[in-house]
């Protein structure tokens, strides 16, 4: 089993920096991937960006168009964590931000091929 645990998010206005953290415990070799979803009230869970532990794009994030320029994912290997530093923010990137990881290979934005997932950090932006 992995164990996700987030932090950070908060409060902001609108052009203002926010990051969110996530560190993974447990049977960390087995991850292949982890990433950040994001869900705003009344809508669907949508996929934020990513990267891979292993394979291929070790190391390399991939975005949604959403947030794509305005958004960067890091990855500390030392401490199995990821943290997804938010700028430019938006009141559309209100939403409960969580972390996912899967043991499989590629990073898609269908929340169902991962099966792990953290608690959720709220990340509220206001105009």
């Amino acid at each position: 089993q992995v164990r996700l645990v987030e932090s950070g998010g908060g409060l902001a206005q609108e052009g203002d920096s926010l990051s969110v953290s996530c560190a993974a415990s447990g049977r960390t070799l087995s991850i292949y991937a982890m990433v950040w979803f994001r869900q705003a009230p009344g809508k669907e869970r949508e996929f934020v960006a990513g990267i891979a532990w292993s394979g291929p794009r070790t190391n390399y994030p991939e975005y949604s168009d959403s947030v794509k320029d305005r958004f960067t994912l890091s990855r500390d290997g030392a401490k199995n964590s990821i943290v997804l530093q938010m700028n430019s923010l938006r009141p559309e990137d209100t939403a409960v931000y969580y972390c996912a990881a899967r043991p499989g290979p590629g990073i898609g934005p269908n929340r169902l091929d991962y099966p792990y997932w953290g608690q959720g950090t709220q990340v509220t932006v206001s105009s």
